[in-house]
């Protein structure tokens, strides 16, 4: 299992800018990488992922043209830069790695298997 460390939440007003950081213990063996976020009484939402054979980008409809993901395999760490922030954007980010099930898609919470405790980003009008 990978550990991994969130970091770069916090609270903006609408149309800011915020940059997640994600460190993971290790880079090797590690074929996706993803952010998630889950706001109060709703469901895990996929927001974006990256393979990080090749740095090759998945988005969620509600990231497309304001979000980016990318990761640093030297580093270890998955990177998601957030602009243009709307309130409805507010939720508790994740990171996840390790994807088990590509059937599930590549943006299904069920099929990763490391996670994150999660950074709480607000997004104020």
């Amino acid at each position: 299992q990978v550990h991994l460390m969130e970091s770069g939440g916090g609270s903006v007003q609408a149309g800011g800018s915020l940059k997640l950081s994600c460190a993971a213990s290790r880079s090797f063996g590690v074929n996706y990488m993803a952010w998630f976020r889950q706001a109060p009484g709703k469901e895990r939402e996929g927001v974006a992922a990256v393979a990080t054979a090749d740095n090759s980008p998945f988005y969620g409809n509600s990231a497309k043209g304001r979000f980016t993901i990318a990761h640093d395999r030297a580093k270890s760490t998955l990177y998601l830069q957030m602009n243009n922030l709307r309130p409805d954007d507010t939720a508790t980010y994740y990171c996840a790695a390790e994807l088990v099930d590509d059937g599930l898609g590549i943006l299904s919470s069920r099929a990763y298997k490391s996670w994150g405790q999660g950074t709480q980003v607000t997004v104020s009008s």
